[in-house]
């Protein structure tokens, strides 16, 4: 599990933790609690809402700004101009900011959501409520660093070492290497006034980094230090075009994930598409629902638990799945595509080489080509092809 804290405008690291998934993310997230300073404005998740860590992140004199759990529910203490309100945490004094957001597609489709935002800046007239929310969506510049280290560098490749001292070595290899090309891209950004930093495109600099390690060209300096440099130059040349409002739903890249059979609880378009419009609609203090009787909360709590609990636990692998199929019904012989269509596995190809391999493992027996069964004895000549048992009597009396 990486952890990082990442500058929204120019998406350089400012630190990073990382370790086994045995730990939750504000574990690693107060790692970096000593990083932050007064100057410094933390954009974070709803994972990140906890008391402690937002006391620790407070205690260093930085001000947050936080997405909250929607079970949250933080008492009105006073009702501000702007529709928030101020709150506590323990003792710690909050703003609490209550909003739906609908945003007008080129479509004309319309996508709203509820946020519920907790801040340390209290005054509504320095920072009114619609300016926080919109500045709340710069949170998701971490993703596209994040895309930039997992994707871009990586180019889909994990990690090669096989042991702690390696993992971290390699690890802190990646990070360097994100934080040089990084500190060259907004080197080149900084010569030119006004230039917006999102234009800065991360797979150019990677690029031609590379083409320079390639030729070994430029390695000793010679004359005057240009500050700018190949790899700004050749950011510089290549420029996105200004950053535009998009939105789309958010896929799940592996078919096995526990989360690609779930329902999508609203109507995002699958494919990127612009937004013409922005909708924010704060809610009053006073009009926000109480709270629900104690013996109803008590057993939201306990629901949230067990579905904490659920989440926790690892989801069951192919392979798991491939092996209670067979054990269902020991007696019958399944072929791959058979396998795949049941399971909803869309890469036949893939999923032949695992059954292959989970044969000579011993785990299935492979009993004629692309066909599997859980044990060679049960299963019933007539299930075969003709072909296929010519082939597994040749493999018998073999």
């Amino acid at each position: 599990m990486l952890m990082t804290l990442v500058e929204t405008g120019t998406r350089g690291l400012i630190g990073a933790v990382f370790g086994p998934a045995t730990s939750g993310e504000t574990t690693y997230a107060s790692r970096l609690a000593h990083l932050l300073t007064p100057d410094m404005l933390l954009l974070a998740d709803r994972g990140f809402d906890g008391n402690d860590l937002l006391s620790a992140v407070a205690g260093r004199g930085t001000h947050f700004l936080v997405r909250l759990k929607s079970t949250r529910r933080p008492p009105v203490l006073v009702p501000l101009c702007d529709g928030s309100f101020l709150s506590k945490f323990g003792d710690l004094s909050v703003r609490i900011i209550d909003a739906d957001i609908t945003v007008v597609c080129a479509d004309g489709r319309r996508i709203a959501g509820r946020y519920r935002l907790a801040t340390t800046l209290l005054d509504p007239r320095r920072d009114p409520a619609p300016a926080l929310i919109r500045l709340y969506h710069e949170r998701w510049e971490i993703e596209s660093a994040y895309f930039a280290l997992r994707h871009t560098l990586l180019g889909g490749r994990v990690l090669r070492s096989g042991d702690p001292v390696g993992l971290e070595q390699e690890m802190w290899a990646l990070l360097t290497l994100y934080q040089v090309l990084r500190m060259a891209m907004v080197a080149a950004i900084e010569s030119v006034p006004g230039l917006d930093p999102d234009r800065a495109c991360f797979t150019t600099a990677v690029q031609t980094a590379r083409d320079q390690v390639i030729t070994a060209s430029g390695v000793v300096a010679t004359g005057a230090v240009d500050l700018v440099g190949v790899i700004g130059r050749a950011v510089l040349a290549d420029l996105l075009p200004p950053r535009r409002h998009r939105t789309s739903a958010r896929k799940v890249k592996s078919p096995i994930s526990r989360y690609h059979a779930r329902p999508r609880d609203d109507d995002r378009p699958l494919t990127s598409m612009n937004i013409t419009h922005i909708v924010i609609d704060v809610y009053e203090g006073q009009t926000i629902p109480p709270s629900r009787p104690p013996e109803q909360e008590q057993e939201q709590e306990q629901e949230q638990e067990q579905e904490q609990e659920q989440d926790m636990q690892p989801a069951p692998s192919r392979k798991h799945k491939v092996l209670a199929l067979l054990r269902a019904d020991p007696g019958r012989a399944w072929r791959g595509r058979e396998l795949a269509q049941v399971l909803g596995i869309a890469n036949l190809n893939s999923f032949r080489v695992q059954l292959s391999q989970w044969a000579s493992k011993g785990l299935i027996c492979k009993i004629a080509p692309a066909v599997y069964a859980l044990t060679p004895s049960p299963v019933s000549i007539d299930q075969l092809s003709p072909a296929e048992t010519t082939q597994l009597t040749m493999a018998l009396t073999a």
